[in-house]
């Protein structure tokens, strides 16, 4: 009898720091009942498939409250270059070694933990797929951003990405569709005309009253669309901010 082959492994690594350009410190921010980072930690903590949850911040003194929050939230914590994004990919890679890793970041309060899951499960079942996201074609609202990677493609682009791609992490690989197997979770009806994510003070006047009215439960994306297909006044508080392009 051949012996069982172990489960491929998946973490969650979710990219924080606290010197954002356009809402500095906003990773640390009480909302409901927890920090803005505190939210998007139990949502990975709580997505089947999720093996281990790890936070990756900057080595840099500015972000030494975002790893002391990071593991009182109970997440494991690696700390790499400040600036370059995939790097700190690359080390927590090395000190929580996985087959598979689901990248999030820290602004994405209201992730829903059944979408991330989705990803785990999707890629489980077709384990050559390189890259699986929520974002490949978007259909969710701007906020429930999670996007899978195979370890070793994570790996070779850590060898080989420059510019904005160590920055943005995934770009060289779904930017490249001929050479990396990419596949992703599309909704009906759509509605990437809305934005969930947190970057001025206008996205935190927005989640501050999603809150209010959903409370301080892990995130429901349908109750979120729900939610603000029904409340327009809600809708038009950040509908005028625009997403930073990739490479600005």
């Amino acid at each position: 009898m051949s012996p069982m082959r172990a489960a491929p492994v998946v973490n969650a690594v979710i990219q924080a720091r606290s010197s954002s350009t356009r809402l500095p410190g906003k990773v640390l921010r009480p909302l409901g009942g927890r920090s803005v980072l505190g939210w998007v930690v139990r949502a990975a903590a709580a997505a089947p498939g999720v093996d281990q949850v790890v936070v990756a911040t900057s080595s840099d003194a500015s972000d030494d409250d975002v790893a002391a929050e990071a593991a009182r939230c109970g997440a494991a914590v690696v700390r790499g270059p400040l600036d370059d994004v995939l790097g700190r990919f690359a080390v927590a890679l090395r000190e929580y070694p996985a087959d598979a890793v689901i990248r999030l970041t820290a602004d994405c309060p209201l992730l829903d933990p059944a979408l991330i899951g989705q990803l785990a499960s999707l890629w489980r079942a077709q384990p050559s797929l390189d890259y699986v996201s929520t974002t490949l074609v978007r259909t969710l609202p701007r906020g429930f951003d999670a996007e899978l990677v195979r370890a070793a493609v994570l790996l070779e682009q850590v060898s080989t990405a420059t510019g904005a791609d160590r920055e943005h992490v995934t770009s060289g690989i779904y930017s490249d569709p001929s050479r990396y197997s990419c596949t992703g979770i599309v909704v009906s009806p759509a509605a990437d005309d809305l934005r969930v994510t947190l970057d001025t003070t206008e996205d935190w006047e927005l989640l501050s009253a999603v809150v209010s009215e959903l409370g301080d439960g892990v995130g429901d994306w349908r109750a979120v669309v729900a939610l603000l297909r029904s409340r327009p006044d809600l809708v038009a508080l950040n509908a005028h901010v625009e997403q930073k392009k990739v490479g600005s």
